[in-house]
């Protein structure tokens, strides 16, 4: 696999793929790039359906490897919520500031050790050649702060997203620093083996 489609048009995950797969010796390439404005429709119940779904149309589409992912982040105080919903939490499609302001709100007074939260990623690669979709899940672990810091235009939740073991929110981190503790960086290492080519 020389030349890889990146199945999305968020620009930082755009950015965050270059730096994650900066050492795999791969081509990536992105939809704008290859001219491809079509939008997969993301009505799956769940982070691995949606992620399939997307791998699978975009490779249909460019005849090209494609990765695709789909994630967000489920808060134990209220009920894994939003989950796979994370941008339509509200049920529409959500601004970044929509998002923290609905967090902060719907944890109004909640003390810090019940505002535990789970980033959860899961990656699909299609292949044109092989009816197989590969995929892997990876998490991190953390707290919700009680108001946003560093915003990411993006990343809503990521401003939000507290690791303990760091001292910073995931908005803070480094690429380099992401690169290696990231949700999407375990769930990088899991696939990586399964899809040598």
């Amino acid at each position: 696999m020389n030349k890889l489609l990146l199945a999305t048009t968020n620009q930082g995950k755009i950015l965050e793929y270059k730096t994650l797969l900066s050492g795999f010796g791969i081509d990536l390439t992105f939809l704008k790039e290859e001219g491809i404005d079509i939008k997969v429709e993301e009505d799956g119940n769940t982070f691995e359906e949606n992620a399939i779904k997307k791998a699978k149309e975009y490779c249909a589409i460019s005849n090209m490897p494609v990765l695709a992912d789909d994630g967000g982040i489920e808060i134990d105080h209220l009920g894994k919520e939003p989950g796979v919903k994370s941008r339509r939490w509200p049920g529409y499609e959500a601004s970044d500031q929509e998002l923290v302001t609905m967090t902060l709100t719907r944890l109004a007074g909640v003390p810090w050790e019940q505002r535990k939260a789970k980033l959860k990623v899961v990656i699909a690669i299609a292949f044109p050649d092989d009816n197989k979709i590969y995929t892997s899940e990876g998490s991190k672990e953390g707290y919700i702060r009680r108001n946003s810091l560093n915003f990411t235009p993006g990343y809503p939740f990521r401003s939000l997203f507290y690791v303990p073991e760091l001292g910073k929110t995931y908005s803070e981190l480094s690429l380099e620093e992401e690169a290696k503790i990231s949700h999407r960086a375990d769930a990088l290492k899991k696939i990586s083996a399964n899809t040598k080519k």
